[in-house]
This record gives C-alpha cells, sequence and structure tokens, in this order.
C-alpha cells in the first residue's frame, strides 16, 4: 500500500511526532452500503481487523438479507441510528435498538439473517474479527447488547475489549479495542492504545476529522505500525469509529463467508457451516 496524495498533489506529511496515517480510502458504494476494507486489501494491514462496511439507508424499504452463513470469524454490527431485526441459528431473534450491537462469534460454523425495520433510517459500521486459532472453530457464540449496557462517558462508547477500567460487555477476551466517538466542533481527543496494540485504523462516519495534517470525510485512514498515540480534531460535528490491536499472527486464507488460519481451518469451517445447513433443514 502507498501514502495517498493530497488533493494538492503529492503526499502529506504528518507533524514531528504525529503517527503517519499510511493509506485511506472512501471504499466501493453499492446502494446503500460502502465497503471499506475486505481480507484480501487492508484487512492484511490490520488484521484482526479483516472487513468493515459502512452503511446508511434513509427509510429502509429494501429487501431482508438472505440467511447466509459465516466461519472462523465474529461480526460485529453497531448501530448508530436505527432499529435491525435478527436471527441466527443458534435460535436467537429480536430486535436492536438505537447505538446498540450485534456480535455474532461464528467460530466453527453459524448461519444468519437480518435487516432494518422498514420505513427506519439506519446507519452503522458492521466489522469482521478474524478469531485466533483456538477459538477459530469453537461453537457459534451470540450477544445482542442494548445501548444501555455499552459503557459510555459522553463522548467515547466502548464497543468491544476495553481500554483501563472501560470495558465492552462482550465476553470476548483477544487483545482488540474498538470505540464509537462523538465530537463537537473544534473539539480535540487522543487515542493511546493499550501498550501492546501495534494496528490501528478509523473511519468517519458523519462531519470532518482533522488527523496527522489530513482532513477526513466518510473514509477510513490507516496508520502506521506501533503505539504511538492518534491526535484529532473534529471539524464539525463528528462521528467515528476507531479500533487497535495486537496484529493477528495467522495468514488470512478465505472462503467465501470465512476466514481461517490455515487451509486445514478453512475446511473444516466449510464442513461446520454445511452441518448447521443441514441441522436448520431438519427442523
Amino acid at each position: 500500500m502507498t501514502l495517498t496524495p493530497s488533493p494538492a498533489g503529492g503526499v502529506q506529511l504528518p507533524a514531528e511526532g504525529a503517527r503517519r496515517i499510511v493509506h485511506r480510502t472512501r471504499g466501493f458504494a453499492q446502494g446503500g452500503i460502502t465497503r471499506l476494507m475486505s481480507p484480501g486489501d487492508l484487512g492484511e494491514l490490520v488484521k484482526p481487523f479483516v472487513f468493515l462496511d459502512h452503511f446508511e439507508f434513509a427509510r429502509f424499504d429494501g429487501p431482508t438479507l438472505p440467511m447466509h452463513p459465516h466461519s472462523g470469524i465474529a461480526t460485529h454490527t453497531t448501530l448508530l441510528q436505527g432499529s435491525l431485526a435478527y436471527q441466527d441459528s443458534t435460535g436467537k431473534s429480536g430486535v436492536l435498538r438505537p447505538q446498540s450491537v450485534e456480535w455474532m462469534q461464528a467460530g466453527g460454523g453459524v448461519w444468519h439473517t437480518g435487516a432494518p425495520l422498514e420505513g427506519n433510517t439506519v446507519r452503522g459500521f458492521q466489522l469482521w474479527v478474524a478469531l485466533p486459532a483456538e477459538i477459530e472453530h469453537a461453537p457459534a457464540d451470540s450477544h445482542y447488547v442494548d445501548v444501555s449496557t455499552i459503557p459510555d462517558d459522553g463522548r467515547v462508547r466502548m464497543l468491544l475489549g476495553g481500554i483501563a477500567d472501560m470495558r465492552s460487555p462482550i465476553p470476548y477476551t483477544g487483545a482488540v479495542a474498538y470505540q464509537h466517538v462523538r465530537l463537537r466542533e473544534g473539539e480535540r481527543f487522543t487515542y493511546q492504545p493499550p501498550a501492546t496494540h501495534d494496528v490501528a485504523w478509523l473511519a468517519v462516519s458523519l462531519g470532518a476529522l482533522r488527523v496527522s495534517e489530513h482532513e477526513l470525510r466518510r473514509e477510513m485512514a490507516v496508520f502506521e505500525p506501533g503505539n504511538i498515540p492518534i491526535e484529532m480534531e473534529a471539524a464539525g460535528e463528528t462521528e467515528l469509529v476507531i479500533g487497535s490491536a495486537v496484529r493477528h499472527p495467522h495468514p488470512l486464507v478465505l472462503g467465501t463467508y470465512s476466514v481461517h488460519t490455515s487451509p486445514t481451518a478453512l475446511h473444516i469451517g466449510v464442513a461446520g457451516i454445511r452441518r448447521v445447513a443441514e441441522e436448520l433443514r431438519s427442523r
């Protein structure tokens, strides 16, 4: 990957001591969904974070997403606005309220579906996390986290993992931190990753963000490896998500809906998906 040219040409250089942005993208839009990261591109830079969609539908009236499978990953859906109906092969179903979170740890195989409620304006992010080898075939485990249980200090909400005393209620022990940040015009914010984290990125949903002499709008930025704090300033009312982690040590071996640590692990995961499908058909 290369540094992104500035609008005036050339490459924007960060202020001395600032953490550099090594890649930025506005992704590829299809309808109300913008694909910002996939396992075959930016996922290689910030794994275990391997996939990121930003979605926004004004008065959604489209079809329900068909039931589909995953293995080897967890999907994390953050509703920043709107409500979402869900159902999965672990037997859970219901409706997520605005600002709530769906965590689907697919492990050895799961099927799920979901859709915004009809006539509802919805906005948010779906993130995939590549699971550690020791749990990539664990039984599927889903958690639907109500907004009332998500730690929130008025500016930062902890969506996954934790920093210091601020921890997500999702029972995931991987070395990750994933936050939803809301800033007012001119407000400054410093993200200090935990000491062991060496990958970091952010994505802007609303407004604009000044970071390392870049101005980001509705896009994703990947930072250089390391532990240097990330300094930012809002240009207008701004909303973003930011993540950091210990780098995933395994290759990303890809299936249609799966990410595993080896070809053998992928074969086992695909077999698990088929097994769950057979169980669903027999119900």
